[in-house]
């Protein structure tokens, strides 16, 4: 093996003719790794990750091909890349504020290896030949695996159902489906979805918000502050009571529900219940909702008018609590890029959403794990394993043993960081972390053995 190290740039510019890397130092979390010939560290094991033709080959450097190029990751944890559930690329339609290559090059230097792109595009992934366009533009960028989220109904119009069986079936093996933006509100169309997605083990992700209860015009929560800030809201009901007919839908067809950004204390009490019952229920939480309250509209600044919105401390608390018990299954950024004249409005008339996949894995780390509630073997099945099940997707949020594909992430969790949206990867600029500062981040992304991103620099598309 060569003991020469990569530089940044060496990294960035690796082609497809680099066939071995080797990982030196690694300290690998507990879960992710088990193997007689790593050194065991107080919170994760020591260990040399070789890499070879895109597979882990072994966990010691003695075995390494003599040309192996060499990552040094002393004090660095390495996990499982992260996949994201729920993401927001806007192509086609709104090429503007993201792009298929624009957002990869994002959700690579966030540390991912796959994300899920929500079907709420112009036009609509609603059909076979859609969903394989979104596929095959994420394989022609390369830094990231894209897999489309299909729509559940044609057009997000909530009547007639989508193409549902012709997308999995597709190149693009569509597993996932949601309306998002647009809550599925009709309960018989909502079973007949469940029924049909049943007989491939599809799932759908339903953005839990009642129309009837929220109204046309809320953009915040409903509460004294709202009332003190003369903004309309919706109640913390409008998500819960729809959290409590689809798992009952769920267990009626025996067919499996994902609640997308679940954001309040009733909706995690309702997905609790349900995972009691023995109901087919996943959840997802987003970094936003584990960080933020509603004390960051008091200033009107449409960068934290996100859907569903933010909440009191007190559903934070909850969300949280849910995250590290496991009620919650997985954090999803619901990153949801906007160009400016689309945000730079009065608070009401603003789109809703914020940037995500760049600053996630910092968020969770702040939180999560600084904050104790959990551990960075907590953190990997949260941001990687778990997600990955959810999808179906086999080959991410994999242990790190030999025979494994190469789809990783090492993290930093020293460094110190101050969040410059100007430096974003995306092409908008909505980042409600402007100006944080956190001690964690992403240092290095590899799909497949190639390195996508390093030092908060993506390899060219």
């Amino acid at each position: 093996m060569s003991d020469r190290k990569l530089t940044i740039g060496e990294k960035l510019s690796q082609g497809p003719g680099v066939r071995s890397l080797v990982i030196t130092g690694a300290r690998i979390v507990a879960s992710a790794v088990s193997v007689a010939t790593a050194t065991e560290t107080a919170d994760a094991r020591v260990a040399d990750v070789v890499i070879v033709d895109g597979v882990v080959t072994d966990l010691t450097a003695s075995e390494a091909p003599s040309d192996a190029q060499v990552i040094d990751a002393d004090g660095l944890i390495l996990l499982p890349g992260f996949v994201d559930l729920h993401t927001h690329l806007r192509e086609p339609g709104r090429e503007d504020a993201e792009t298929i290559c624009s957002g990869s090059r994002a959700a690579a230097v966030g540390g991912y290896t796959a994300i899920l792109a929500m079907a709420n595009t112009t036009p609509v992934t609603d059909t076979a030949e859609a969903a394989e366009r979104i596929l095959d533009l994420g394989r022609a960028c390369g830094l990231v695996d894209v897999q489309p989220i299909g729509a559940v109904t044609h057009d997000l119009a909530g009547g007639q159902l989508a193409e549902l069986g012709l997308m999995h079936r597709s190149r693009a093996r569509v597993n996932v489906f949601s309306d998002d933006g647009r809550c599925v509100a009709d309960a018989r169309v909502m079973r007949r979805a469940l029924e049909y997605i049943r007989s491939f083990g599809g799932v759908v992700s339903q953005h839990s918000q009642d129309p009837a209860l929220a109204g046309p015009n809320a953009c915040c929560h409903e509460g004294e502050l709202s009332g003190r800030l003369g903004l309309p809201g919706w109640p913390a009901v409008a998500e819960s009571v729809i959290i409590a007919r689809d798992v009952q839908l769920a267990r009626h067809t025996g067919s499996r529900v994902h609640v997308a950004h679940v954001s309040t204390a009733e909706g995690v009490d309702v997905i609790r219940w349900a995972k009691a019952q023995g109901i087919a229920v996943t959840a997802e939480v987003t970094p936003h909702h584990l960080a933020l309250t509603t004390e960051r509209l008091a200033a009107y600044d449409p960068v934290f008018k996100v859907n569903p919105p933010l909440r009191p401390i007190e559903d934070v608390q909850a969300v949280r609590s849910a995250l590290a018990d496991g009620t919650i299954d997985a954090v999803a950024t619901d990153h949801a890029p906007h160009a400016r004249h689309d945000k730079e409005h009065a608070f009401e008339d603003a789109a809703f959403g914020m940037l995500g996949l760049e600053t996630a894995l910092s968020v969770v780390a702040s939180v999560m794990v600084e904050g104790g509630l959990f551990g960075w073997s907590d953190l990997a099945r949260v941001m990687s394993s778990a997600p990955a099940g959810i999808a179906g997707l086999a080959d991410h949020g994999r242990p790190i043993v030999p025979g494994e594909p190469a789809n990783l992430v090492l993290v930093d969790p020293a460094a110190a960081i101050t969040v410059d949206r100007s430096s974003s990867q995306s092409l908008s600029r909505n980042n409600p972390w402007h100006g944080e500062q956190f001690r964690a981040a992403v240092h290095t992304t590899i799909l497949r053995g190639r390195v996508t991103a390093a030092e908060g620099a993506p390899a060219a598309c």
